[in-house]
């Protein structure tokens, strides 16, 4: 982890995926900032092609030039899924690119979002500021505080999607990843309400998945389903996301037509993008089936 010197003189960021024997690198023009918060060490550091980029505790968290993925697909696919989403919770998403695209939706009355570490926030204005173009809407609440304790404290039935925009499960982000966590989910969601996490690489992290679906299975939830997306500067470059439903009705179909008219631009997003990121491939479905 952190910067290697080439012999050309240039210099890399590197990332091992040590469990994988695989590791990222992104050139780099020089570090422009880093900071121990009260619970992770941040970097900003600004790379050749990719942009800004920000690292928490030696992982690469976005970069401006490919984070529009990631944070398109966490939030459309569940929003679109949902009859009517107007009560919003995001755990985590500190950077508030998830923020900013549940607010594109005119269905949402409001968005609460809850990160521990406000840290995290305050570089995003400064370093990704069109992430945070939103954070003033009067639909938007940003709490910095324990997502877990937040969600234990909400009301019955009180929202229509959660989404765990969260890192990886250590640290701060490890207690978002287990049935106690999941069953306040389901306690706080209205009936139809869904669940949406970010679940690592399908390649590398089938334990992690199934861990996690079976966690939230043990949480009340019946109706699971795990959609991917490309994320080139995660470990892998394959990426997904799981989504987890109260009540019976399934998460395959969506508001196809509301998607394909959407109001507001995209860059990956699309009614045919989400309908196949719901496909997923043989080997990953044996795994789940087991």
């Amino acid at each position: 982890m952190g910067i290697e010197e080439k012999q050309d003189d240039s210099r890399w960021f590197t990332e091992r995926a040590d469990e994988a024997g695989m590791g990222l690198q992104l050139r780099i023009r020089g570090k422009l900032h880093e900071e121990q918060s009260d619970f992770q060490f941040l970097e900003i550091y600004e790379t050749e092609s990719f942009g800004h980029l920000m690292v928490i505790d030696g992982f690469v968290m976005l970069t401006e030039r490919d984070n529009f993925v990631y944070h398109e697909m966490m939030t459309h696919p569940v929003l679109f899924t949902h009859a009517r989403p107007r009560q919003v919770a995001i755990i985590g998403g500190g950077d508030c690119g998830s923020l900013r695209e549940v607010l594109r939706h005119d269905t949402v009355d409001s968005v609460t979002q809850v990160d521990i570490d406000e840290r995290v926030t305050r570089l995003s204005e400064q370093y990704f500021p069109e992430l945070c173009e939103s954070n003033n809407d009067p639909r938007a609440r940003l709490l910095f505080d324990d997502g877990i304790e937040w969600m234990r404290q909400a009301p019955d039935a009180s929202l229509d999607v959660i989404i765990v925009d969260s890192t990886d499960p250590v640290g701060p982000g490890e207690g978002l990843f287990n049935r106690a966590f999941y069953t306040q989910c389901y306690r706080a969601l209205a009936d139809g309400g869904i669940l949406i996490q970010q679940s690592e690489s399908p390649l590398l992290h089938l334990d992690l998945i199934q861990s996690m679906r079976e966690a939230m299975s043990n949480g009340g939830f019946d109706q699971l389903h795990t959609l991917q997306f490309p994320q080139p500067t995660y470990p892998s470059g394959w990426w997904s996301a799981t989504m987890a439903r109260k009540g019976d009705q399934g998460l395959e179909q969506f508001r196809r037509g509301d998607a394909a008219k959407r109001r507001f631009p995209t860059r990956y997003y699309s009614a045919e993008v989400h309908a196949g990121a719901l496909a997923m491939p043989p080997f990953f479905c044996q795994a789940m089936a087991r």
